[in-house]
């Protein structure tokens, strides 16, 4: 198995936050990043953040994440950012797609995911 990914989690029974897809549009609709995917990333990891405590869960919480990348020959920058913010020890399970386009064609990355809270 690669190391930093589950092929399986199992979670306990809880609540389940489902988020949805975020880009990597800034507080005031603003793209951060421009053709840099990396810091696109760190936006979008920013914003998964944000969304994740405001339903009262953490990245600890997170079981699941799809990655949408226009080039998947990025995923190494995409995979730095995703490591600070995930637990290496327990990381979620995975999906990446790579798409032909997203909802504008600045954006290079979207990231939902699944947590299981308390």
């Amino acid at each position: 198995m690669p190391n930093g990914y589950s092929h399986v989690v199992v979670a306990p029974a809880g609540r389940i936050v489902h988020v949805s897809g975020q880009v990597p549009l800034d507080a005031d609709g603003e793209l951060v990043g421009a053709g840099d995917v990396a810091a696109q990333t760190s936006q979008v990891f920013e914003n998964l953040t944000t969304a994740l405590e405001a339903a009262g869960a953490s990245w600890a919480d997170v079981v699941k994440l799809g990655i949408f990348l226009r080039d998947v020959g990025a995923i190494a920058a995409v995979r730095s950012v995703r490591d600070e913010y995930v637990d290496l020890e327990r990381p979620p399970a995975s999906t990446l797609v790579e798409v032909s386009s997203l909802f504008r064609d600045d954006v290079l990355v979207e990231v939902d995911a699944i947590a299981v809270t308390d």
